[in-house]
């Protein structure tokens, strides 16, 4: 950067991120610069030698905004210690009263000056402000890039989540339905919108690395892994500072900070967008008091606008534990236990008025006089119904599910309503007795009859888990590996890994941590070594395996002794509970409610009391089945699953991997960077770094980079990035081509019949300059205006022949050099074809403010009638809402024009 040393007070803008508007030099010293951009709410720190950055210093003739709108021509500029003053109007104007949302771009400088680009790079520039402009507005922004399976179920909540002003809610998908996807995908969508710059994700220690892999593999989001040790470094190389400010994206585990106080203390005091608990049912709390790691969640959720708790057995703790998990979310509305408990008796009303409007029915008279009475908008939705408005019925099965129902915080789809699940076969065996050696005998004999097949054993201990793997190893010669917190996490990992390979462990042998989290769908068979006594955890031991994608039936061998306590837990499971060969629908409930006869038996076996036991959880599993899909899980679906909202984001998603389009584009954005590129086959790549242009180029290994831009070959190849609009390698290439000079000037000779003519062509960018958090691209996306003008100021662009005229190269001074081109013409063709690009702007704002004020009217309407019920919202909530429309208002507003490129036509 070549411009003087920056002082404090100067106004100055970058040039890779001109939305911010003007900035002002906070401080600048030992080769760094921080500058606060009111406008954008943003402070950002850079190093001088390569910041993006540009002094903002106006000439006499300019014409200047001040903060209070009004405008005036510099009569003179004076420089007064480094700060610029301006003589305007009569007036003194000090640069610190510029108007903070000014944008510069000055390609018609370049144009008049002849520093004019080749005709295919102006195209690259205006294909690449096409397709930022696309890609800002899309609803599918941040879904795209994800390397998934596009499943409706997570798609639905992925797009409800994030839609979200403030997102806080519980995913309680079942167990293999992909709750960390839905958790990745709307962290990526509020990341790449702005609305999640910093987020915070704590997680059981066992699964950092999984995430870690997940988030990075899938999303292309790397995260910093803290720990002591990391943190320790940090403050060694600077005592003053909070170790958490030093990563935007911070992932860790909740024993690490919920065991260090002081941690723990500069973690909340860090400030978070977002934070993401995984594995949430291990939060422990209790009327009596909280445990450490629930306790450093409630401090964190205070102060962090959006949370994601992730667990699939909600209620592993019981009623009072799920609510410990919801009051996180909302502790103004879960603020107590005993209203939350008498709340779910209407669960079951809900869901028959529910079904009976999806079967085109209207609401009972019974219905109107509960529902109507205290919701606004379900009477006014009912009366219309009732009218013949059929375009109601959604309204109202939405407001019944939002004003009455679950839906509010949690989302929860299970596996009944879902397809492409595998098969569950129970294998019981008979053991002679209990031991440990007899039960290795067995395991042995197991693995000697499935021959080549892969086993997953789980059972409770890390000691249990050891004298296994030992006796193992002395009785039969088998790959075998281990998998307990003994181990360290690279360990884990590795031996994760090795079980994986086709040619590695034939079994993996885990304490009861590698049944949370995990995915190990490539096996088979899980061997339970023993069994927990709580159902919930023994369903995420079966998840392990059974998983969406699964492609095998799926056997489950359990081992048991007579007349023990291994007889009465697999009895009562296959029995009583049919849990090994099913999901138990209320499977904690359940062992509540028989917990006094299960417990007596577990010490002393009897089995005539097994017998009992095993009869009255038959019709406990019935009863509680019946009343959860009549109330609580019906509501849950309902409310979880969108199908039609589903196909839609999934056709968009589609349209968007198919489009040749951008595929053809990125490979002329990177060709003109010079990156070497390389067809592999269809639709497949190597990017290589080449010659390239500039050092600020995303980076790209010397071996180079494979690449696919088809969907399917990302999911099966590993090995190849994937390629979308939302990729980082794509983002920072357009950034960077945005952020520069090139192709903002051109000039090209169209030879055509008829008569001379000069045209000049405008890509203008309508702008809003707001805080990211309001993501104002919703409604008014950074987008290009095409404005085509002759020589006599006539709008010529909808004129089919110049929409993409056949342009050579060829000399500008020859017109430049004619004195009335340059100093008359040029300037009235490009005044008027900016003012025809205003009445356009002033076109679109007025459309995104209406659609704006729809949008956000009808949810602060949704959410006053929601509090006259006092059940889901606070007055904080919808003052937010408010705040927001009106802070939306005055961006839109506030929206200008910057010239983003130019183009003048010599038509002979």
């Amino acid at each position: 950067m070549s411009n003087p040393l920056p002082v404090p007070g100067q106004r100055w803008v970058s040039d890779s991120e001109p939305e911010l508007g003007l900035g002002i030099i906070l401080r600048a010293e030992s080769g760094r610069v921080e500058i606060h951009f009111p406008a954008a709410q943003e402070q950002r720190h850079y190093a001088l030698k390569s910041a993006p950055l540009r002094r903002v210093a106006f000439k006499e003739g300019d014409r200047i905004k001040l903060h209070d709108g009004a405008e005036m021509l510099v009569d003179s500029v004076e420089d007064r210690a480094g700060l610029l003053c301006y003589k305007a109007a009569g007036r003194e104007v000090q640069e610190a009263e510029l108007s903070d949302t000014i944008s510069f771009s000055k390609p018609e400088e370049r144009l008049l000056a002849g520093q004019v680009d080749e005709l295919a790079t102006f195209d690259l520039r205006a294909e690449a402000l096409r397709l930022r402009s696309q890609m800002q507005q899309s609803p599918v922004r941040g879904f795209v890039g994800g390397r998934v399976d596009l499943i409706p179920h997570q798609l639905s909540i992925a797009a409800e989540v994030s839609g979200r002003m403030v997102p806080r809610v519980l995913l309680a998908d079942e167990v293999g339905l992909g709750k960390t996807i839905e958790a990745g995908l709307i962290l990526h969508r509020l990341h790449l919108t702005g609305r999640a710059r910093r987020v915070l994700i704590l997680v059981p220690e066992p699964l950092v690395h999984q995430w870690f892999v997940e988030l990075l593999r899938r999303f292309n989001l790397l995260f910093s892994l803290f720990d002591e040790e990391r943190c320790a470094a940090i403050v060694e190389n600077n005592p003053d500072t909070n170790p958490f400010l030093d990563s935007q994206l911070v992932l860790c585990s909740v024993s690490f900070l919920a065991n260090a106080p002081e941690r723990a203390r500069q973690a909340v005091e860090a400030g978070w967008d977002l934070l993401v608990v995984d594995e949430a049912h291990h939060l422990e709390w209790s009327q009596q008091g909280a445990g450490a790691a629930y306790t450093l969640v409630e401090s964190l959720s205070a102060k962090t606008p959006g949370l994601l708790l992730l667990t699939a057995t909600p209620q592993q703790l019981g009623p009072e534990g799920h609510f410990a998990r919801l009051r996180l979310l909302d502790p103004d509305r879960y603020s107590d236990l005993g209203s939350f408990l008498g709340e779910a008796e209407h669960y079951e009303e809900v869901a028959k008025a529910v079904d009976r409007l999806l079967a085109q029915k209207p609401l009972t008279k019974r219905d109107l006089e509960f529902f109507g009475s205290h919701s606004a908008r379900v009477q006014r939705h009912a009366a219309e119904l009732s009218a013949g408005k059929e375009d109601a019925r959604q309204p109202l099965i939405a407001d019944l599910l939002d004003s009455f129902g679950t839906g509010r915080v949690m989302f929860r789809n299970t596996r009944a309503v879902l397809t492409g699940f595998p098969q569950r076969k129970a294998v019981l065996a008979q053991l002679d007795d209990d031991s440990m050696k007899t039960r290795v005998k067995w395991l042995v004999a197991l693995l000697k009859k499935l021959k080549q097949e892969k086993l997953l054993l789980i059972c409770r201990t890390r000691e249990l888990a050891e004298k296994t793997h030992a006796q193992l190893q002395r009785e039969i010669a088998v790959n075998a590996g281990l998998f307990h917190e003994g181990l360290t996490l690279l360990q884990r990992d590795r031996n994760a890994a090795y079980f994986s390979e086709e040619d590695g462990a034939r079994i993996l042998i885990c304490s009861e941590i590698g049944s949370e989290g995990r995915n190990f769908q490539f096996a088979h068979h899980l061997v339970l070594f023993d069994l927990p006594e709580n159902p919930e955890l023994l369903e995420q031991r079966i998840g392990r395996l059974d998983r969406i994608g699964q492609s095998a039936t799926i056997r489950i061998h359990v081992p048991w002794a007579p007349g023990t306590a291994s007889e009465v837990l697999a009895r009562w499971y296959h029995e009583g509970l049919n849990a090994f060969q099913e999901n138990v629908h209320g499977a904690a409930e359940i062992a509540r409610t028989v917990d006094d006869a299960l417990r007596p038996l577990l010490a002393d076996f009897d089995a005539a009391g097994l017998d009992r036991l095993i009869a009255v959880s038959r019709e406990e599993r019935k009863r509680v089945g019946k009343k959860l899909e009549r109330g609580y899980d019906r509501l849950l679906e309902l409310n979880s699953s969108q199908p039609d909202r589903a196909t839609e984001l999934a056709r968009q998603i589609q349209a968007a991997d198919a489009d040749p389009a951008f595929e053809t584009f990125l490979v002329r954005l990177l060709d003109h960077f010079g990156v070497h590129v390389e067809e592999l086959g269809s639709r497949t790549w190597l990017f290589r770094p080449g010659h390239l242009l500039t050092d600020a180029f995303p980076s790209l290994p010397e071996e180079g980079l494979s690449v696919t831009f088809d969907r399917n070959r990302a999911l099966a190849r590993d090995d190849l990035g994937f390629m979308t609009w939302d990729h980082p390698l794509v983002r920072g290439a357009l950034d960077l081509l945005l952020s520069s000079e090139a192709g903002n000037a051109a000039f090209g000779v169209w030879k055509a019949p008829g008569s001379e003519a000069i045209l000049l062509e405008v890509c203008a960018i309508v702008e809003c300059v707001a805080p990211a958090a309001l993501h104002v691209d919703r409604f008014l996306p950074a987008r290009p205006l095409r404005v085509v003008v002759d020589h006599a100021l006539k709008d010529v662009t909808e004129d089919p022949a110049v929409a993409a005229p056949p342009l050579e190269k060829g000399d500008v001074f020859g017109l430049l050099d004619r004195g009335a081109v340059k100093k008359k013409l040029l300037p009235a063709m490009l005044e008027k074809a900016l003012s025809l690009a205003a009445e356009k702007m002033q076109n679109l704002s007025a459309s995104a403010a209406a659609a704006m004020a729809r949008r956000l009217d009808a949810e602060i309407e949704r959410l006053e009638d929601l509090r006259e019920i006092n059940t889901h919202v606070t007055p904080e909530e919808i003052s937010a809402v408010r705040e927001q429309r009106d802070a939306l208002a005055a961006a839109i507003r506030s929206a200008h024009l910057r010239l983003g490129a130019i183009r003048l036509i010599m038509r002979s």
